[in-house]
């Protein structure tokens, strides 16, 4: 991840500007407790799931890549590639006050495996990347950072490899470490700034989650997001002085009013010493 272009003695990680993380999360309907003000006269709030593990929930597949902006702070591209709902549509086997029997029903996935996930992949995810970047997709290398869940496919995956052949693209899959969840931008910040969004909004239904958690994803700052992927660098740095390890505190740097001040940098720079120890360390385990 050092960009190998910059002088050795001001070392610097890469820009990033080609990679997407991809991750999934379960959304709920509601939270597991929840607080309400309520008058004196008000009857208090029933819940009427059979228990706190049997609430609604739905997992979302999550793609996103670093945001890009102009030299006046303007957005050219939000680095939002989409998140995607694992769920079916089935015709209601029942009459009901809000639809006939046979009106097609959203349900969430229960279980997700490798092909379902490998499907989202080719059908949805890349789609979307082709859509959505802001170069021209055919004339460069993209890079899908994953992570080790047993549900996501081989980054050698021959049917995807066929299926980005067809396609005309140079999109490749890779493993970040694992147990390193602050490794990918979408566990470090990402996922629970938009599930605090999604929480904002009361949802009573399947439907309206998903519209939820898709209003939250869009409403999600680009600023924030760039602010996520350099606390992703720092982090490495972290690991690198822990030699491995996640025994570490996040470090914070006051990006905001670096930002305020336009000294926020793009790439961060990691000390030559470091990156000689730890190449020096590496070369030495067995």
């Amino acid at each position: 991840m050092i960009d190998k272009n910059n002088d050795s003695n001001d070392p610097r990680f890469i820009g990033m500007d080609n990679r997407i993380h991809i991750d999934e999360k379960w959304f709920y309907l509601s939270k597991k407790s929840e607080k309400y003000y309520l008058l004196k006269e008000e009857r208090d709030p029933e819940r009427t799931c059979k228990s706190k593990n049997f609430l609604t929930k739905v997992m979302f597949l999550a793609a996103v890549a670093r945001p890009r902006f102009d030299e006046a702070g303007n957005v050219l591209f939000s680095g939002k590639i989409g998140i995607f709902p694992f769920i079916t549509k089935e015709p209601a086997k029942r009459s009901s006050s809000n639809r006939p029997a046979g009106t097609l029903v959203t349900k969430p996935m229960t279980s997700v495996g490798r092909d379902t996930v490998r499907s989202f992949l080719i059908n949805k995810v890349v789609p979307a990347i082709i859509e959505k970047w802001p170069d021209d997709v055919h004339n460069t290398t993209l890079f899908i950072q994953q992570d080790n869940a047993r549900t996501h496919i081989n980054p050698n995956d021959e049917e995807f490899r066929l299926a980005m052949n067809r396609l005309g693209v140079d999109i490749q899959l890779y493993n970040q470490p694992p147990n390193s969840p602050d490794m990918n931008v979408l566990d470090l910040g990402f996922f629970n700034a938009i599930q605090a969004l999604q929480q904002k909004e009361a949802t009573r239904t399947v439907e309206e989650l998903i519209s939820a958690v898709e209003r939250a994803f869009e409403a999600y700052s680009p600023i924030r997001s760039n602010h996520v992927f350099l606390s992703l660098q720092l982090c490495m740095i972290e690991v690198m002085k822990t030699r491995g390890s996640i025994g570490y505190k996040i470090p914070h740097i006051n990006k905001v009013g670096l930002e305020r001040n336009g000294r926020l940098p793009f790439q961060m720079p990691c000390d030559a010493k470091l990156i000689e120890d730890i190449n020096e360390w590496l070369n030495s385990e067995p």
